[in-house]
């Protein structure tokens, strides 16, 4: 129980616990914006299985990163360096930020809001006659 003492634990609670808040405003402000252009008697419905999936999806991703923490023993060595499948996904997960992030600017600096065909049919044809689709009630 000396753990309760350490500076360092409190600190990374505290610093967890305010992720997991400001998440969670996110998510409970995405879902209110998604549910409110349903039918109104749809909404109650959208609202409260958004946020069972949202708890569902955040307690898998926290199982799973508790699940990688654990992955470090040593699977591939490269110039004397040790790597753990644990080191592989955190080395693979940045890049694809790294990747992400910069095709994300290169394509705000060159003037595109959206990528791919749908996104040039759109920029060609002009906002105001971008396709409208309807939502048919079931």
């Amino acid at each position: 129980m000396e753990w309760l003492a350490d500076p360092q634990i409190w600190a990374s609670f505290v610093t967890l616990a305010a992720l997991e808040i400001v998440l969670g405003i996110d998510n409970l402000v995405f879902i209110a914006l998604l549910a409110g252009r349903l039918p109104p008697r749809q909404r109650d419905r959208a609202r409260k299985l958004g946020l069972a999936l949202a708890l569902g999806t955040r307690l898998v991703l926290l199982g799973s990163i508790f699940w990688m923490v654990h992955l470090t023993y040593p699977v591939l060595s490269l110039f004397g360096h040790d790597f753990s499948w644990r080191d592989l996904i955190l080395i693979g997960g940045g890049g694809f930020l790294l990747f992400k992030g910069t095709r994300e600017i290169h394509l705000r600096a060159d003037g595109e809001e959206e990528g791919g065909a749908a996104g040039r049919l759109r920029r060609h044809r002009g906002a105001d006659h971008a396709p409208r689709h309807r939502v048919l009630a079931g």
